[in-house]
């Protein structure tokens, strides 16, 4: 446990294992939200990320949900009973439960949202309106064949293959993997209706982001499409977009490239994806309670 203080409250950090994390809790006063933090395909805990949110005065976890011992290296066939011991031990310290994921990890936050009612506010950054196929090995070291990148209850969640007629390219020497994506949902569009998220059955409010230049995965589609399939059903969603804005999203007070991540080219530049990311900001707080 470590003590640390940042603006005007003093925070209690827990560091965890099995699997690796960190829990940050204000010291004084009843938290005002309880939000679960979900890294993508870097696999990090999002220690500053957490730290920022528990400083606004809110109960903050990100867990290393791959890639730790007993779990698959990579984003493959992971169980979503993975996040329930966290959500558990959250909404046990405040009944306000929210996931906060970005990517991937938007991937898994939407998914949880849609079977867990305890789950008030879900904001998915960069996110996909479908489940995709595994990034990177599974338990058994290998990559292929395809496999969903999700299970529940040990079935896997239907999901769209990656399409092997795809061609790398690359921006400023990285590899763009948008068109991947892109082509992909064209590929196999009976899978591509398979493998959609019901965000319909999300309860909770919900806030979008995306950049109109994510080189990583055409997340200003999918957001549209996420809206889209909710405005169908009566509901509303917040979306917050920027044309230059690439995959990254950096919150005011983050770091503009923080450690780890795959090499790959993510689009926008970290002037653009600074003003997205102070666009989000009071909307993130809003969805939270914490503003």
């Amino acid at each position: 446990m470590l003590n640390g203080r940042l603006r005007d409250h003093v925070l209690v950090e827990y560091r965890l294992s099995n699997p690796e994390g960190l829990l940050v809790v204000p010291e004084t006063g009843v938290a005002r939200c309880a939000v679960l933090v979900l890294s993508g395909s870097s696999g990090r805990v999002e220690v500053d990320r957490v730290r920022l949110l528990a400083d606004r005065g809110a109960v903050a976890l990100s867990i290393r949900w791959f890639g730790d011992a007993g779990q698959p290296p990579g984003i493959c066939e992971v169980p979503l009973e993975t996040f329930l011991p966290a959500l558990d031990r959250l909404v046990s310290l405040s009944d306000q439960l929210a996931v906060l994921g970005v990517s991937k990890g938007a991937e898994a936050a939407l998914l949880l949202a849609c079977r867990d009612a305890r789950i008030r506010a879900v904001g998915a950054l960069s996110p996909s309106s479908v489940v995709w196929a595994n990034v990177g090995p599974g338990i058994d070291g290998a990559h292929q064949p395809y496999r969903s990148s999700w299970t529940e209850g040990g079935v896997p969640i239907p999901f769209v293959p990656y399409d092997d007629t795809w061609v790398l390219s690359s921006g400023g020497g990285q590899a763009v993997y948008r068109g991947l994506y892109e082509q992909s949902l064209r590929a196999f569009p009976m899978r591509v209706h398979e493998a959609a998220i019901p965000v319909e059955r999300i309860a909770g409010r919900v806030l979008l982001t995306a950049g109109g230049n994510d080189l990583v995965w055409p997340s200003d589609w999918f957001a549209a499409q996420v809206r889209a399939r909710r405005a169908a059903h009566g509901l509303s969603t917040e979306v917050i977009t920027s044309v230059p804005a690439g995959h990254r999203v950096s919150l005011p007070g983050e770091p503009a490239s923080p450690a780890g991540g795959r090499r790959m080219a993510r689009g926008g530049t970290a002037k653009a994806d600074a003003a997205l990311g102070l666009r989000v900001w009071p909307a993130l707080l809003a969805l939270l309670n914490l503003s």
